[in-house]
Parts: structure tokens; sequence; C-alpha cells
């Protein structure tokens, strides 16, 4: 299963950004193969609507789950309605995650 998790930077001893759909990078940690890539946000400086640019990005990369601090209501949304898991956590790096999901 393919699971993203909003980074502040690109790197395994990142911290956790405190924003979904304005987060810095996206880590897309691949439980099947145990590898993670850093992806930038391409909607990070959207004008508006960037929760749910984010969402359809990480969606394009087969993601079924997602770790952020907190959802906006329209990403929400969009998530559950194409079945994409959301955990709620925070003050972590992406490397304490991933190894919580192991």
């Amino acid at each position: 299963m393919k699971i993203a998790i909003v980074s502040e930077e690109k790197g395994l001893d990142a911290r956790m950004d405190s924003r979904f759909g304005r987060c810095g990078y996206f880590a897309i940690y691949d439980g099947e193969s145990n590898t993670t890539e850093f992806f930038p946000n391409p909607a990070k400086d959207s004008p508006e609507g960037a929760g749910p640019e984010a969402v359809k990005f990480i969606a394009s990369k087969g993601v079924k789950r997602v770790v952020a601090p907190e959802f906006g209501r329209k990403a929400e949304a969009m998530l559950n309605k194409l079945q994409i898991e959301m955990v709620h956590d925070k003050d972590k790096t992406i490397s304490e995650i991933i190894k919580e999901l192991e």
C-alpha cells in the first residue's frame, strides 16, 4: 500500500508539515517495496483550492492512505470520495511515521 505523509522538507529526518494542502512535500512510502519518494507539492502555492489539488496529486500516485495533522473540509470530502484513508498524527519525523506503519 502507498501512504503519503505531509513533510516540511525532503528527507527522512524532516518533520511532518502542519498543513495538508499547502505542505512543502509529500513523502510517499510504498509498503510493498519499503521505499520512500519525496515529491514537491504542486498545490502548495495555489491561490485557492490547494487541498483538493493536493488530493488529486496523491491519488495520481496511487496513494491509499494519507498522514497529516489535519485536513481541510474540501480535501476531506474528496479523500472520502476517493476512499483514501486519513490518519491524524503530528510532531513526528517522516522516519518515525514510517516505523509506526511497518
